[in-house]
């Protein structure tokens, strides 16, 4: 007896242009037997400015370990399922990993159809090098988490690229041009896509100034990519790195403390920051 296939469908959908959704894509979400969705009330609204109708079972961050067996069940009993997110690839800062691994797992069938994603449309118009990047999604919400992430990231010589909520971009920025200096150059990506996309590029410093006063700034969907740190040639007396970074933490803020000690010894000022950062945790 020929056992019936089913399969997960990882559907990208708009993350703001509804032109931007493809043929496959739609196809996709038009024959699934139903569609999992992070929002259901959000893609109800997609289908139906689409024209489509199809019965929606939500995954989210809170449901979704204990949807997926139920899930694994349709999927064996040969249902097509399309995964899709409240905007743009799943999985990329949003819910369905776990249902992805377990279909995985189990021999059934998952296909991507790819599409929109902030993160590459970012890219794509930030103007900053892009034969190398690293995501790091959400950063910490909390200050002092956020700050000892960014400070572990100061040395990354790759481009990097975050999602930030609009009532927390200016700290954001704040903090990133604190780590890994406010002459690093930078792009904002502001509601891409969508009648009031705007694409902000300078340096750290000067981003986060526009952040703090331009209220325009804060509102909307917002990917941030920031060029990786410049790689150095000479070598650094790591020692001599340590003890000025004590000295000047003692006396100093540590934004300023930092750019001193990377004066002094020839560092790089997102080593000497998190040199600072480790100083001021000590008790």
């Amino acid at each position: 007896m020929t056992r019936i296939q089913g399969r997960l469908q990882v559907v990208a959908t708009p993350i703001g242009n509804l032109g931007d959704l493809g043929a496959r894509a739609r196809e996709a979400l038009s024959r699934a037997d139903a569609v999992v969705a992070e929002d259901t009330r959000r893609t109800r609204t997609l289908l139906s400015a689409l024209g489509l109708s199809r019965p929606l079972i939500s995954l989210h961050t809170h449901n979704e370990s204990q949807r997926v067996p139920q899930l694994l069940a349709r999927l064996g009993a040969g249902e097509t399922l399309a995964l899709v997110s409240d905007a743009g690839t799943p999985l990329l800062s949003d819910p369905g990993y776990e249902l992805v691994r377990a279909a995985a797992a189990a021999d059934i069938p998952v296909e991507a159809i790819p599409g929109p994603s902030a993160l590459t449309a970012a890219l794509a118009c930030a103007g900053l090098p892009v034969n190398r990047f690293c995501f790091e999604g959400f950063v910490a919400a909390k200050e002092r988490e956020r700050r000892a992430q960014l400070a572990r990231l100061a040395g990354e010589p790759r481009t990097l690229v975050f999602f930030e909520a609009p009532h927390r971009i200016a700290a954001m920025l704040a903090d990133l041009a604190a780590a890994l200096g406010p002459e690093r150059h930078a792009a904002v990506a502001r509601e891409l896509t969508k009648t009031h996309e705007t694409v902000y590029r300078g340096t750290l410093g000067e981003l986060a100034a526009r952040a703090a006063q331009e209220e325009s700034f804060r509102r909307g969907e917002l990917t941030v990519v920031v060029a990786g740190a410049p790689q150095r040639d000479s070598a650094v007396d790591e020692a001599l790195l340590r003890r000025t970074v004590q000295l000047l933490a003692r006396e100093l803020p540590p934004g300023r403390a930092a750019a001193l000690a990377a004066q002094l010894t020839g560092a790089s000022r997102a080593d000497a920051y998190a040199l600072v950062l480790q100083h001021v945790k000590e008790p």
